[in-house]
């Protein structure tokens, strides 16, 4: 195979950019993820891949439960921000006020969008292990258009 033929080629497929939260006991954690999708109507059904060597990870594994939070256009800042740890404290996590979901995974205010999910099983391959859960809560917060990964000049796959 041709790496950079391989590389290239994936990098044309289309990411938005999510954070992934979740809270497990008094531990709450934040991540932004690209490789994430739907992958069923009914049930309805989400996907996403959390790099293992992750807190994130950690949590969501052990809580079995999470939030995908959409980023949208324009709040490239906020999807830079969850790329590192952050800590939560009084209601904020990264300095992003929050608040609890139905899974106490956090919502983060000012996003377009949220779904609440349920782990149904997860695939334990490569270095991001597959999530794939049912959605169990959905919400809109605003009218923003998604952040789309391409739209950053920020390259992540391949």
């Amino acid at each position: 195979m041709n790496p950079e033929a391989k590389k290239l080629v994936l990098r044309m497929f289309s990411y938005g950019l999510s954070v992934v939260t979740a809270r497990h006991g008094e531990d709450v954690v934040a991540s932004t993820v690209t490789w994430q999708m739907q992958c069923s109507f009914d049930p309805p059904l989400v996907a996403v891949a959390i790099k293992r060597s992750t807190r994130t990870f950690d949590v969501v594994k052990a809580a079995g439960t999470f939030a995908i939070n959409v980023v949208g256009a324009g709040q490239q800042e906020i999807a830079s921000m969850f790329f590192r740890h952050v800590s939560a404290e009084a209601g904020k996590i990264g300095g992003i006020p929050f608040t609890p979901g139905v899974t106490g995974a956090p919502i983060l205010s000012g996003l377009p969008g949220y779904v609440e999910c349920q782990v149904v099983e997860w695939v334990d391959r490569g270095d991001h292990p597959v999530f794939v859960a049912e959605v169990i809560e959905a919400g809109v917060q605003n009218n923003l258009l998604p952040l789309v990964l391409r739209d950053t000049g920020w390259n992540y796959g391949g």
